[in-house]
């Protein structure tokens, strides 16, 4: 049954707010001040019309926004989306009793993600390439989307082909695109099992298209060019489905903002280090240990530093850090450390780094609730917040990077 409904305010993943009697009604795709009817389903509404409009209400960029799944917010103004997802990083360090001023957003400008994550499925109409519709199952083909580089853009028909030529399995399943200096990148999971033709068809169809490489489920199909990316001046061949920042500008920006604070310390740990973002770069002026989980991110890492000329010395670590983090003692002989972890946070590594010595700390996270839960162990355990830089990587979406700052007094031995 439909309803009418006054928004109050955004909620944390771009949903508007109603205040109801029996709580809180999100529903997407509508904003603060705004009158709208929707239809209620227990605490989610679906928005009907909107009969008073915001003035920050704008028109969305893409044709499939409200349909895809993978944008939440196009149609609020710049200004005020960048404020929210500003609000976003204070809101969750002032839970946590932490106080400092945040930093303005560095925004992210349109068709700069390199990484995209397609959903696939063969249905009676043919093959399905796009994204998941928000709270459903059902793919939504897309034909644009100006979040992502021209370059992913331009061959959607070609992904679309690819994913026709190599489905084997009537289940849906994800093909990770990514922009790479060698070409597009194609990593399949779920995709079923190839038969020797369909292999070889599809190993043909990469090369036609110009494609770097194919891999499913790890393995590479075919490679005809090594991918390669570019971590300051350092080349990098990633491996299959290896995590990269999603945009080159917001690791950039990182980058800068790390390698600014630990720029006096001779040697550093970076843990959760991937393929090297951060390790590679600080090489050029301090010492680094390199320590992360997956082997083939690390062997990439190490293989980029001995190819590579000018840079002081990297060592690397295979050790799951939330296992076995870095002991308070291990990070005593280091002046500085940087962890980059997944969204869930590095919270027992935190408890060791706020038992350390070490002087000079920089946490990057994609997740502000779990990084002011990490930030709350490190400021009780002495540490000074200098900074927090928060970064929009993942435009139109719920999702903000940032970068916290934080330095102690060293203890004299």
């Amino acid at each position: 049954m439909n309803a009418r409904y006054t928004i109050t305010r955004l909620g944390s993943q771009g949903d508007g707010v109603a205040e109801t009697e029996t709580g809180e009604l999100f529903i997407p795709f509508t904003l603060p001040g705004e009158i709208v009817t929707a239809a209620r389903e227990k605490d989610r509404a679906t928005p009907m019309a909107v009969l008073e409009a915001s003035p920050l209400r704008i028109d969305p960029a893409c044709r499939h926004f409200t349909e895809c799944g993978g944008c939440a917010i196009q149609h609020l103004e710049a200004e005020a989306y960048h404020r929210w997802k500003h609000d976003k990083v204070a809101h969750a360090l002032n839970s946590k009793d932490i106080v400092c001023d945040v930093d303005a957003l560095l925004p992210c400008a349109p068709q700069t993600r390199r990484r995209v994550v397609f959903t696939a499925r063969r249905s009676e109409a043919g093959m399905q390439l796009g994204f998941v519709r928000a709270l459903s199952s059902e793919i939504i083909s897309i034909e644009e989307c100006p979040i992502s580089l021209p370059e992913i853009v331009a061959k959607l028909d070609r992904l679309k082909a690819l994913a026709e030529l190599i489905c084997a399995t009537t289940k849906s399943f994800r093909m990770t695109v990514t922009v790479t200096g060698s070409g597009l990148d194609v990593a399949v999971h779920e995709s079923g099992k190839l038969g020797e033709n369909q292999r070889r068809v599809a190993s043909n169809f990469v090369i036609a298209q110009g494609l770097a490489r194919l891999s499913i489920d790890g393995e590479i199909i075919i490679e005809p060019k090594k991918p390669v990316v570019t971590f300051g001046s350092i080349a990098v061949a990633v491996p299959p489905g290896a995590f990269l920042q999603a945009t080159e500008a917001a690791e950039q920006a990182m980058a800068d903002i790390v390698g600014r604070h630990l720029a006096r310390a001779k040697k550093v740990a970076d843990l959760f280090a991937g393929c090297g973002s951060f390790a590679l770069r600080l090489a050029a002026k301090s010492e680094v240990h390199a320590v992360e989980g997956d082997a083939a991110a690390l062997s990439a890492l190490d293989r980029a530093f001995r190819f590579a000329s000018g840079l002081k010395r990297v060592t690397s670590e295979r050790r799951d850090l939330f296992r076995r983090p870095l002991t308070f003692k291990e990070l005593n002989a280091f002046d500085g450390v940087v962890f980059d972890p997944p969204r869930a946070g590095a919270e027992d590594q935190s408890k060791q780094i706020a038992r350390s010595d070490v002087p000079l700390v920089a946490a990057v996270s994609c997740n502000p609730v779990t990084l002011a839960r990490d930030l709350r162990i490190l400021i009780d355990g002495g540490y000074a917040l200098k900074s927090v830089t928060p970064i929009d990587q993942f435009l139109w979406s719920p999702h903000v990077e940032a970068v916290a700052l934080l330095e102690k007094p060293r203890r004299r031995r």
